[in-house]
This record gives structure tokens, C-alpha cells and sequence, in this order.
């Protein structure tokens, strides 16, 4: 985390954001009063049971109990950490996050720094070396394409960087935590990358994190990635994803290659949408990744099979990202090909044409599978379907997954009502699949006769300007009443925040432990407009206030014979304000 972010921002945050503008570009929408209503994203569900409250800016699944704010749901939906999600947001609105500095902020901006310091020191050692400026030319990487990739070199010697950036043991240590140097069982340091040609892995915000590493001439390993440190997580970035958003003002599609050299052939080619995973299959916080990016995702390997290997997994990784709205295909070069060769042999235009009748992930899936059995016979076409279960289940509902599994039927030789009972019925028998871990739908709980700070919560958590015109709320620090002392920092937060909206609220209290239980609460149906609601808030406090006076009362006068002055001129104040 680079610096906390202030809380202030967060809340112009959720001011300006639309909650159904953000739900809306990953969920399909349903006007519902005036409220909307989706499929929960969240569990398995045919009839809507997620509901969004504009006016409050909160959605609720009624059927799983998932429950947050614009920002909460970027966090549960799209798998992101709360910087990122607060990032991602104020991208949507227009905003630039600031942060407060911090110890953690300073050592973060060090790292980010001394990757920045590495990557300009490689590329002006590229100018350098005859054999690394020859290598890239006959790859077919011209100047102006390495310079926009921010190709470097790391010579082939042991203290390039230690010697260049390691001015003790403090900045060595710095050195060794962001991957620049690493270190021999005999606690040895030296430099991580030599002999190879450096390829800068850079984030959204175009900070270098990272480096990708192809060796010159021959040698072990190939390509040598950076290790996990504290700013590069090889999991979740994607290599070009930068570059491809600056060259594009809108990215329509994504294509993920297998390699630092195809991301770069195709851009150099005009095609400049390709991205590269680092050194690993696909996961789902890159999916999650690309598709905020763009609508279509192509995912190109070799015919071979592995390539089919390859893509096998990418397509198992992908399935829960799989809805309408969204392409997901598959492109096979030919044998022996890799983006990079294929676009320089047939050009970009070709290539395009290739991209255009990519296989679907549904015609993939299925193929895939039939390839496996015998469809001629009942026993292979019941095996397929079996087969076919656990991916099912990694779906998403929606009109997607009726489609896939219409398509599934058809190849079975059923309906697709009638496949999706024996499915359902085989999940049960076995134990049950990721559907059914989902607790059964409840009805929405209803405000009821709870306690009074209970009560006094939910109206404010509806209506939080309550708080800024019911009575001062001193008295709940004597008030022995669970939950007391949380109305309480509630009121004055409130108080102190005039224009909190519920969104708002919720998010300051989301580090708190009480933060779920005002979650919670946000949940329970009020069955009032607020203005009621206010005027409720204002009588239940009212009640609080007796009570506590009265407590107060019975407090001193079971010690009247020895109260101080001015508690005793406290019990004649009190005793006179209760005959009122």
C-alpha cells in the first residue's frame, strides 16, 4: 500500500460514483421501483435476489446475505485489494487518488525508485552492446519499438547494479528485497540479472515493478522473471497491459500470448492489444484484470498439445468470468509458430483475420470434451456430461451458462431443463458443488421490535441526517445498554460528517470490528420514508435519554448520604427534568 488514503477521498469517492453505473457494467440490470435488481454474482440463483439501492448507494443479496458499497463490491466482485479497488473507482469517476504519507508509503515509493533507477541504467547499457542492439534487430525490433517497450541490457558481470545503485549495506538490502540482487547460501550478493536482454513489467499506473529477462546467446534458464517482492506479485500483473492502454484510447480486445517477444512483435506489427502472463498459466485475478479492461479476451497458443494443454487451463481459470456481454475464444497457430514469427511472415492483417474466427470458449469446451468419449453411445454421452458438471459449476448464472449448457444438452441428446435436474441431482448425491454451499434464500429481516440502541442504529444507518438534528448524545456514556457506546461513536461520526450518505458511513467503519454489524443492520428492511425515519430516531432517543436520567437518579440517591456538592446539585437538576 503506497500511503493511506485519506478518508475524505473515500467519501467524495462515493459520492461521485454511480452504484448502478458500477454494478451495472458487470452485472445486466432490471429496474425494480426504485430499486434494481441482477442475478446475485456472488451464488448460483435463477430468480434476481441481489438488489441495489441507489438513493443509498448499498446492494443486498437476500439470497446469500452479500452485502457492501460500490467500492465493497470492486473488492468481492473483481478480487481486488482495497487500494486497488479505490483506484479502479476513482479511474471510473475521474479522480486522482492522493495518499498520506506514511513509513510503509516511503519505503514502497524506495522500491518503486530504485526499479525506475535499474531500468534506465539497462537502456543505456542497450546503447552500449554491438551483440544486444544486433540480437533485437534480428528479432525484426526496431528503435522506436524498444524505446516505447523500454528495452534494456544487464551486461554479462556480477555487480552492474550493486556497483551502480549498492552504496551499503542498507541500500544492498533494498536492493535484494525488490529481486535486483540475490544471494548464494554463503550470504554472497550479486547481481539477479546478466547476460540478458531486460524487459521492464510495468503497472497500470506505468511505474516499473519488475523485469522480465531473456538471456543473449545461450544459456539456463531462457527467460528469468523477477521474484515476488513487495510491489511485484507475477499472479496478478500482466506484461503490456500499460503500454497497450496508452496506444489505445479505447481497448476493445485483449490478446494474451505466451511471451515477452510476441507482445512486442504484434505492437510492432500495429496490433497493439497483446498482453503476456509471467511465466504462469492464467489466473482468475488477471482474468478479473483484463476484463475491466476490455469486453473481449483472445487467448493465443501453440496447435500443438501442449499449447492445447495450455489452453485447457486457461479455459478452466476463465469459466468464472464467463457472462454475457463478454467474448472469451481461443486462437491455435499452426505447428511451429509463435505470434511473434506468424505476424512477421504473414502480416498484420492476415493475423487479424485469424483473430476474427477465433473458437469460442463454449465450442472449445465442448469439443474438448467429446474428444474424450464416444458420442455414438449413451454410455460416452453420459460420461461427457459428467464431465462437464464440475466446469458448470465454475460458471456464473446467467444467460451465459443457459446457453453453454443448451449446448451441452444438444451434444448429450437431452433437454437442457432435463440435463440440468440429473446435474443438480448428481451434485447432491456427491456432496454437493460450489452451487450448493450457498445458504437457502431468506426472507429480507424487518426492523421488528429490537432493542432501542438497535433501533436507533438502523435509522441512522437509513437515514444518517437524523443524527445531525436529534439530542446531544453525552448521555449513552452512562448508559449501561449493549451497543451504547457504538450509537454513540456513530452520532458524533455522523456529526462530524454532515453530509454522509449510508455508502459513506459504511465504508468509514470498514476496518472497525463493528463494521460487519452496521453492515448488517444497512440489511434490515425499514419500512418508513426518512422523514419518518428521522422522527423515529429523534422519539427513540428521547427514550434513551429517560431511561439513562433515571439511571442516574437511582445511582446517586442510593448514596445520598454521601454525594459531593456537585453531585448533588446533578440530582436536583435531574430530579427537577424528570417532573417535566
Amino acid at each position: 500500500m503506497s500511503g493511506r488514503i485519506p478518508q475524505a477521498f473515500i467519501d467524495e469517492l462515493l459520492a461521485r460514483a454511480d452504484i448502478i453505473e458500477v454494478l451495472g457494467s458487470r452485472l445486466q440490470l432490471k429496474k425494480a421501483g426504485r430499486e434494481y435488481k441482477a442475478l446475485c454474482p456472488f451464488h448460483n440463483e435463477k430468480t434476481p435476489s441481489f438488489t441495489i439501492s441507489p438513493d443509498k448507494g448499498f446492494y443486498h443479496c437476500f439470497g446469500c446475505g452479500a452485502h457492501g458499497t460500490a467500492l465493497g463490491f470492486l473488492m468481492e466482485h473483481d478480487r481486488l485489494p482495497f487500494v486497488e479497488a479505490v483506484e479502479e473507482l476513482a479511474g471510473m469517476v475521474g479522480l486522482e487518488v492522493p495518499r498520506e504519507d506514511s513509513p510503509a508509503a516511503r519505503v514502497q515509493r524506495s522500491h518503486h525508485e530504485l526499479l525506475a533507477q535499474a531500468a534506465r541504467i539497462y537502456r543505456e547499457l542497450l546503447k552500449d552492446s554491438a551483440d544486444a542492439v544486433a540480437y533485437l534487430k534480428g528479432r525484426g525490433i526496431d528503435g522506436p519499438t524498444a524505446a516505447r517497450f523500454h528495452l534494456g541490457y544487464a551486461p554479462d558481470a556480477w555487480d552492474t547494479i550493486q556497483q551502480r545503485l549498492g552504496g551499503g549495506p542498507d541500500a544492498e538490502q533494498a536492493l535484494l528485497e525488490v529481486g535486483l540482487l540475490t544471494e548464494n547460501e554463503r550470504g554472497r550478493r550479486y547481481d539477479r540479472f546478466r547476460g540478458r536482454i531486460m524487459f521492464p513489467i510495468r503497472d497500470l499506473r506505468g511505474r516499473v515493478i519488475g523485469f522480465g529477462a531473456r538471456v543473449l546467446g545461450e544459456g539456463e534458464p531462457k527467460y528469468l522473471n523477477s521474484p515476488e517482492t513487495p510491489v511485484f506479485h507475477k499472479g496478478r500483473e500482466l506484461y503490456g497491459l500499460y503500454e497497450a492502454r496508452q496506444a489505445l484510447r479505447q481497448v476493445t480486445r485483449l490478446v494474451v500470448v505466451e511471451g515477452y517477444m510476441d507482445v512486442i512483435g504484434l505492437a510492432r506489427h500495429g496490433i497493439a492489444y497483446a498482453v503476456a502472463t509471467l511465466g504462469t498459466a492464467t489466473t482468475s485475478e488477471q482474468l478479473a484484470r483484463l476484463f475491466r479492461v476490455a469486453d473481449e479476451v483472445v487467448f493465443c497458443f501453440d496447435g500443438d498439445r501442449a499449447g492445447r494443454a495450455a489452453a485447457w487451463r486457461a479455459l478452466e481459470n476463465a469459466l468464472p468470468e464467463a457472462r454475457e456481454g463478454r467474448q472469451i475464444g481461443f486462437l491455435f497457430l499452426p505447428e511451429g509458430e509463435d505470434p511473434d514469427s506468424l505476424v512477421a511472415r504473414e502480416g498484420a492483417n492476415a493475423f487479424e483475420a485469424r483473430l476474427s474466427q477465433v473458437q469460442p470458449l463454449s465450442d472449445f469446451l465442448v469439443e474438448r470434451l467429446a474428444q474424450a468419449v464416444d458420442t455414438d453411445t449413451v454410455d460416452g454421452r453420459a460420461r461427457l456430461a459428467e464431465q462437464a458438471r464440475p466446469l458448470l459449476a465454475r460458471l456464473p448464472p446467467g444467460v451465459y451458462r443457459e446457453l453453454l449448457l443448451e449446448k451441452l444438452a444438444a451434444t448429450v441428446g437431452l433437454g437442457a431443463a432435463r440435463l440440468e435436474k440429473l446435474l443438480a441431482a448428481g451434485d447432491q448425491g456427491a456432496g454437493g458443488g460450489p452451487a450448493d454451499r450457498r445458504p437457502p434464500a431468506r426472507p429480507r429481516p424487518r426492523s421488528g421490535r429490537a432493542s432501542l440502541v438497535r433501533q436507533a442504529l438502523l435509522r441512522l444507518l437509513h437515514c444518517p441526517r437524523a443524527a445531525l438534528e436529534g439530542p446531544d448524545p453525552d448521555f449513552l456514556a452512562t448508559l449501561d445498554r449493549p451497543g451504547a457506546a457504538l450509537l454513540q461513536a456513530v452520532i458524533e461520526d455522523i456529526r462530524a460528517h454532515p453530509r454522509i450518505t449510508p455508502a459513506m458511513l459504511l465504508e468509514h467503519w470498514r476496518e472497525h470490528p463493528e463494521g460487519r454489524h452496521l453492515g448488517r443492520l444497512l440489511d434490515t428492511e425499514l419500512l418508513v420514508d426518512d422523514d419518518a425515519a428521522a422522527d423515529e430516531y429523534r422519539d427513540i432517543m428521547q427514550r434513551l435519554a429517560v431511561e439513562a436520567r433515571r439511571a442516574r437518579i437511582e445511582e446517586l440517591s442510593a448514596r445520598s448520604g454521601a454525594l459531593e456538592e456537585a453531585e448533588k446539585a446533578e440530582l436536583r437538576a435531574l430530579i427537577a427534568a424528570s417532573g417535566r
